[in-house]
């Protein structure tokens, strides 16, 4: 892009002007919400005010130790400025040093007695730049800003530090927004493959029952055709029934991978019923084997929904699993129901309750139980409660529009009620 200064007064603008422009530029960054987009708009708002050739923001990647180049102006900035930088290189060590505006006037008191700052001016010239604009917030140096040679046009003044730095400052808060954002979302999904994978284990004790049996007949195929291999009608009858077995531990591979694998919501129309049978299913041995007995009524008429199949399957797995912990001193009773409700104006849903009848929930805690962290469950080693896991279900509920409830009394038990908008008719 070819940069242009705004501003054409002969006299630097006064400072109401100068307010103004901060202001309007503070605005147009408080709209903004795609990263990309803002670091262009800083770039050039700085350039501008500097009437620079060229220039370009870095940004802090902490992975991987160094600052990226995540926008540039002015053709020649491509060639000049690198698309990395270490933290550890001399200009972003200098700025952090100095939390100051660099210019080529440093150069004047740059000597072998203050290397680092030689250094760092050094790096400056090679660019091309007459300005490097720290970006600092909470004593971190997030980004800086490259600017290149000064280039006013007749009758146009460049703007002073003072601008540039309250530009920039302006900038700083609204980066720092923006990544913080970013870092949430990108924690959120951890914790919500985290909590996924944490289900994995109980996955895998249904898998390995499930695929006991087509392990049989495919070891007995194998076993018998040596000898039976002049029948073609055994080996015709067998060997469809292994293909079949083959096809069958497949799909459970591919469930269990598509369960662990955290992707953005795919919605599809879905069977409920279907969804509740298969996680019910994955949890019957380890039901089994704490003397916890599995009841379930799956109504016919149950509507169907648009939702994520494995997102909603990591909201049953949870409640399940949730509602076994609780019964897996003494055993119970886990009860399941799925029924067609219509609440008022009409609206149709598709309703699940889950009910345990292990020792329950104290009331004061009831009202916190979806809060992110906070768990009764204070036990060492693999049962330690995270206080994630009914967050997590409260999240996804609600991205899919639909509505969780819980009631308890202790020494009763616990149920929990999950609804989602079904389909229109």
């Amino acid at each position: 892009m070819t940069l242009r200064p705004q501003y054409t007064d002969s006299m630097a603008p006064s400072s109401d002007k100068l307010l103004d422009m901060v202001t309007s530029f503070a605005a147009d960054l408080g709209s903004m919400t795609d990263l990309t987009t803002l670091a262009n708009r800083v770039i050039q708002e700085i350039c501008r005010a500097g009437s620079t050739s060229h220039g370009a923001l870095f940004l802090l990647d902490r992975e991987r130790e160094c600052y990226r180049r995540v926008s540039m102006a002015g053709p020649i900035a491509s060639t000049l400025i690198p698309l990395t930088l270490a933290v550890n290189h001399p200009l972003p060590r200098h700025l952090h040093a100095t939390n100051r505006i660099m210019t080529q006037g440093d150069s004047a008191g740059a000597s072998q007695d203050t290397l680092p700052e030689a250094r760092a001016l050094a790096a400056m010239k090679a660019m091309e730049a007459t300005r490097i604009v720290p970006h600092r917030n909470n004593g971190r140096l997030i980004a800086f800003s490259i600017l290149g040679k000064e280039h006013p046009t007749a009758g146009e003044s460049v703007l002073g530090d003072s601008l540039i730095a309250a530009l920039a400052q302006t900038a700083t808060n609204a980066i720092d927004t923006i990544v913080l954002h970013e870092d949430l979302h990108h924690s959120h999904t951890l914790m919500k493959r985290t909590d996924r994978l944490k289900s994995l284990e109980t996955i895998a004790g249904g898998f390995a029952h499930e695929i006991r049996n087509p392990l049989t007949s495919i070891k007995t195929f194998i076993q018998l055709a040596p000898e039976r291999k002049d029948d073609p009608q055994f080996i015709q009858d067998f060997s469809k029934v292994v293909l079949d077995d083959v096809y069958r531990i497949e799909r459970l591979i591919q469930e269990i991978l598509d369960y662990a694998r955290y992707m953005e919501p795919q919605l599809t129309d879905e069977d409920f019923n279907d969804i509740v049978a298969s996680c019910l299913y994955f949890i019957d041995v380890k039901a089994d084997s704490h003397g916890i007995k599995i009841e379930k009524e799956l109504a016919p008429d149950l509507p169907r929904v648009m939702l994520d199949r494995q997102q909603i399957k990591q909201v049953l797995l949870n409640l399940f699993l949730n509602a076994m912990a609780a019964m897996e001193k003494s055993g119970g009773t886990l009860r399941v129901q799925t029924r067609k409700l219509v609440k008022a104006g009409g609206n149709v849903w598709a309703h699940i309750e889950i009910e345990d009848t292990g020792e329950g929930i104290q009331e004061a805690n009831l009202e916190h139980i979806f809060d992110p962290f906070f768990t009764t469950k204070h036990e060492s080693g693999e049962h330690e409660g995270t206080g994630l896991g009914l967050t997590i279900v409260h999240q996804i509920i609600q991205e899919h529009h639909g509505e969780i409830l819980v009631k308890s009394s202790v020494g009763v038990g616990t149920t929990f009620f999950v609804s989602l908008p079904a389909l229109p008719a």
